[in-house]
């Protein structure tokens, strides 16, 4: 098994490439070593000094450390062992039933309702994440999820996540890049603000 290494736009993250799927569906985030319990692999991750959050991507693991002072030459051999050790042991994903991975964190976008126009809308803006957006934020190991949309003022949420959760140059990607073509394809749109 051969596992590529990707540098990303955070510094404090790197991308994982086991060349499998890791996800079927979705994604996941795991901020914190409780949340990692759900997933044999992410818990291994969480047990290396200095990792902070994990996130699966449908084809790719980011791997955030805690802070510069971390070396990621020293980080780098233990996480490639480490996702070589689960693959090769044929373990699951996540431990449990098949609600673990959604209990986890996988997720996708947020299916509040809205009606007539607004629902017309939030169609657009999704349908927009995913085919344009989303498949290029993949390629630098995050993801992007709308959150949810602001009919009187023409204000969309989304959700950060991987390795654009903290990368210095999200704001400049939310505003320059999606907020830019959310409001050249759906003139609704005013802006976009990002959640926590």
């Amino acid at each position: 098994m051969f596992i590529q290494t990707e540098e990303t736009p955070n510094p404090l993250t790197l991308k994982f490439l086991p060349g499998r799927a890791v996800m079927e569906a979705g994604s996941a985030e795991f901020a914190s070593v409780e949340e990692a319990q759900a997933s044999p692999l992410a818990e291994a991750l969480f047990d290396l000094a200095g990792v902070s959050r994990v996130f699966f991507g449908p084809d790719f693991i980011t791997v955030t450390k805690d802070s510069e002072a971390v070396d990621w030459r020293a980080l780098r051999a233990p996480i490639l062992a480490s996702i070589m050790d689960h693959y090769t042991a044929g373990e699951t994903l996540f431990r449990g039933d098949e609600q673990a991975g959604e209990r986890a964190g996988a997720a996708g976008h947020s299916d509040e309702a809205y009606e007539g126009e607004a629902a017309q809308i939030v169609a657009e803006i999704k349908d927009l994440l995913d085919t344009r957006i989303r498949p290029a934020v993949a390629q630098d190991g995050g993801d992007i999820l709308f959150s949810r949309y602001e009919p009187d003022t023409g204000i969309v949420w989304l959700h950060m996540r991987g390795s654009c959760a903290g990368c210095p140059s999200s704001t400049m990607t939310l505003k320059a890049g999606v907020e830019n073509m959310l409001r050249h394809y759906v003139p609704e749109v005013t802006r976009v603000e990002q959640t926590v």
